[in-house]
């Protein structure tokens, strides 16, 4: 789903939040990855909106993940569309999101620890919730 922002303050703080928290998410899954059974290849995509997926295996298991909705889930408040690729209709949907202004810290500048932290936990969260063996 496409994010939609309030107004111009909303879209200037998630600019300033989604490069660090896209990097973050990208070393969190690689270290997740070096302990779990799981095997991750990354895909570039054209449509339905460009981006990154990461595509999971292990045994017969396949699982997509879209990194970019990975990225909105850490830094939107408000954003709880599923973690894996969805069709084309749902993601070319739009929803206004409420940035997560927890992650910024009082001079206005992203707060690395809480980002951190908040990256961790939902990078956990997407690993406890693959399918079983």
């Amino acid at each position: 789903m496409k994010p939609t922002f309030k107004d111009v303050r909303a879209w200037e703080q998630a600019q300033l939040l989604m490069q660090p928290a896209y990097i973050r998410i990208v070393d969190n899954l690689r270290k997740q990855l070096e302990k779990s059974n799981w095997k991750g290849a990354y895909e570039k995509t054209a449509t339905p909106l460009p981006g990154d997926r990461l595509i999971l295996t292990h045994q017969d298991r396949t699982v997509t993940v879209d990194l970019w909705s990975l990225c909105f889930q850490i830094c939107f408040r408000n954003y709880n569309q599923s973690l894996l690729y969805l069709p084309e209709e749902d993601a070319l949907a739009t929803s206004e999101v409420e940035i997560d202004t927890n992650l910024i810290d009082e001079t206005g500048d992203v707060d690395w620890d809480k980002l951190e932290t908040k990256t961790k936990q939902t990078i956990a969260q997407l690993f406890a919730n693959l399918p079983e063996n």
